[in-house]
């Protein structure tokens, strides 16, 4: 899948969804907060368009003729290099599937039925975690023994080796390290992390605190860097060593 996005485009959100009145609504509440919009209304047309051209972002219903949801999910992330954001959209009931796509590296979710508003708000909220949009903290390299961040080119270094994160798993490693042992409540890093905490599902953090320790973690078992203080929440340590 050629997925390379194209210069000096407007940020442009695909939306993935085989409901009309979904559709509809949802690219009307976009543009009239200045977006631009593709739309894809099964699987097949989804894959399509992102080999066309990478949008700035993904809105991806899971429940999807031809090719479902989290398989478009899982080829976006198996592709290096490609760290394009992804909200779901999920039915009530779903919440093994909803967990799933998080562990895939989806950046947030909406269950529905939605709010038009709430989920420009999830959108805008996506963009300014990946760095798009204006309005970031001082962001200055932090290096720690084996472990490099760097937020101007969003790379992690690893033990002397590059590891891919997605937007929200590099934010989310970024804040907890410029706090080294403070420990934070899963509510304290949606607030600080996703933007906000209502609505959304508090174990979100969990599976991303699994996801960045299984990528970052000589041993994801027993951690080095992320760890969990019982009962409250979890924590960066920077002086230990794997």
């Amino acid at each position: 899948m050629n997925m390379l996005p194209q210069a000096n485009i407007p940020a442009e959100i695909l939306v993935v969804d085989d409901e009309a009145s979904v559709v509809e609504v949802v690219s009307l509440y976009l543009r009239r907060e200045g977006f631009s919009v593709r739309v894809a209304k099964d699987g097949l047309q989804a894959l399509a368009a992102l080999e066309e051209r990478l949008p700035t972002l993904v809105i991806l219903d899971l429940m999807l003729p031809r090719v479902d949801g989290l398989e478009i999910l899982r080829r976006l992330r198996q592709d290096e290099g490609v760290s394009v954001p992804v909200i779901m959209l999920t039915a009530r009931g779903q919440e093994t599937d909803r967990i799933y796509g998080l562990e895939l590296g989806a950046d947030d979710y909406v269950t529905k039925p939605f709010s038009p508003a709430e989920l420009v708000a999830r959108v805008k909220a996506v963009l300014r975690r990946a760095g798009r949009e204006k309005g970031r903290l001082e962001e200055r390299p932090l290096h720690f023994p084996d472990l490099t961040i760097d937020p101007v080119t969003r790379q992690v270094i690893v033990r002397g080796q590059p590891v891919e994160l997605t937007a929200t798993e590099f934010n989310l490693l970024y804040f907890m390290a410029s706090h080294p042992h403070q420990v934070f409540k899963r509510d304290q890093l949606l607030e600080n992390v996703w933007g906000f905490s209502e609505y959304v599902d508090p174990s979100t953090v969990t599976v991303h605190i699994r996801r960045l320790r299984e990528k970052i973690e000589a041993n994801p078992g027993e951690p080095c860097w992320l760890l969990t203080v019982w009962g409250v929440g979890y924590k960066f340590d920077p002086g230990s060593k794997t």
